[in-house]
């Protein structure tokens, strides 16, 4: 048996056929543990395999061995309910525009009156003249290369993919990893396992990426929410990295990534056993030792037979490091939020109050607080500068708290200052008679 679809069934269904006296709640389980692995499905994107598929491929096995998981050719297989002129309408429509799904063209051709016509014959007639795929664009198809950055940490590129579901705090909760790769070396300057894909956890990997990594010239993302935030775009800015964000339905322009996160999935994830994750450091402990020891020093087979490491190094001497930025990482990585103080000189954050500088009463403010803690640290200014610390209110300490008032230098200015009017022209009066009298 040389089919290799038929191989890759008997080897999905593994255990169901090392055993001939299964009984139905044993194949039941046996079924659903299947269904929960992932796989490098031939010719497929996806990973997984509903229950109900592998329960088809069993019961196929049982009744005619291996033979029977080969795929059997449709009967019709040569034929179509579609006319010749249906057929020339299909390809005009999808040629005028690329962007047309099917469910689109299907409705353009009832209201031409041609009926309720079959979805999968039209699908059919598409991919047999190379026109099944849907393109977003003006142009009739978008031309595609491949292309490589000259040097390591020129291009980065960022993305999120789900992972498993861990216990967290009694709970059971979906994990995702986000990563960033270097474009020429292959190389994941950080990737790490989140409890979310927000702005947050984002930056958070980024930061542990430049640190361990050094800086990109160019960062390339996703078009999501997370990424398209207003404070990765300042972080990205302090530290000079020009952000570049992916065109929408166009993963294509994101492949290496797309198969990192496969190999994620058949040789990492599928190789998990999730009885010893107890928490999210443990699973990151995981993926963090698989990159190391693992993926980083395979040999890939885009780098000329180099692993991802040895790319990597190659080029460290040309490579951006953070340098003097360094001392100022976390600052980097702040966020910020205009506020404005009340009159007892407080302000508001994420539901309590904090005190600032009484000086900047009923003024608007920036404050600039740490992300993954939510804890404020100081205030500044419109253009960045530090204003001062920020305290959180405490009314029982205020009680006994010295006042803040005008020193003695502030006291003299002021003396000096108090003038008027009425005691200016006193003075040129008093003046004016005492140079008469003489």
């Amino acid at each position: 048996m040389n089919n290799k679809v038929a191989l890759f069934r008997y080897s999905v269904l593994g255990s169901l056929t090392s055993r001939i006296d299964l009984e139905h709640g044993e194949i039941q389980k046996l079924i659903k543990d299947c269904a929960e692995k992932h796989y490098d499905i031939p010719n497929s994107v996806r990973t997984q395999i509903s229950s109900r598929t592998i329960e088809r491929w069993y019961y196929a096995w049982h009744k005619a061995g291996v033979e029977g998981l080969a795929p059997k050719e449709r009967s019709d297989k040569g034929s179509s309910q579609l006319t010749d002129e249906i057929k020339r309408k299909v390809l005009a429509l999808k040629k005028e525009n690329m962007c047309r799904s099917v469910n689109t063209i299907t409705a353009l051709l009832f209201d031409l009156g041609f009926g309720n016509l079959p979805r999968s014959s039209i699908h059919r007639l598409l991919q047999q003249n190379h026109l099944s795929h849907r393109v977003v664009s003006d142009a009739p198809s978008i031309e595609r290369r491949q292309f490589e950055a000259y040097k390591a940490s020129d291009i980065w590129y960022s993305d999120v993919m789900h992972g498993p579901y861990i216990e967290h705090l009694g709970k059971q909760i979906k994990t995702y990893l986000v990563s960033f790769m270097d474009d020429a070396s292959r190389l994941m300057t950080h990737s790490e396992f989140c409890l979310n894909e927000e702005a947050v956890s984002v930056e958070h990997v980024l930061k542990e990426a430049v640190m361990r990594r050094g800086l990109p010239k160019l960062l390339v993302i996703d078009n999501g929410a997370a990424y398209k935030s207003g404070s990765l775009s300042g972080i990205c800015s302090r530290l000079d990295i020009k952000l570049i964000f992916c065109r929408p339905y166009e993963p294509q322009g994101k492949g290496k990534l797309e198969r990192w996160h496969k190999s994620v999935r058949s040789q990492f994830i599928s190789e998990l056993k999730l009885k010893n994750i107890n928490n999210l450091d443990d699973l990151n402990d995981r993926i963090h030792a698989w990159i190391e020891e693992v993926y980083h020093r395979r040999k890939h087979g885009g780098l000329e037979d180099e692993t991802p490491l040895e790319r990597f190094r190659r080029d460290i001497p040309s490579t951006r490091r953070l340098g003097d930025l360094a001392k100022d990482i976390d600052e980097i990585f702040y966020h910020r939020i205009e506020r404005k103080v009340n009159s007892v000189g407080l302000i508001r954050y994420n539901g309590d109050q904090y005190e600032v500088p009484y000086q900047f009463t009923r003024n608007k403010v920036t404050l600039v607080y740490e992300p993954l803690k939510k804890i404020p640290i100081f205030i500044e200014d419109s253009k960045g500068v530090y204003l001062g610390d920020v305290i959180k209110l405490d009314k029982h300490a205020n009680l006994n708290r010295d006042r803040q008032r005008p020193n003695e230098i502030e006291e003299n200015i002021i003396e000096e200052a108090n003038t008027s009017l009425v005691e200016n022209a006193l003075d040129r009066h008093n003046n004016r008679y005492t140079l008469e009298d003489k």
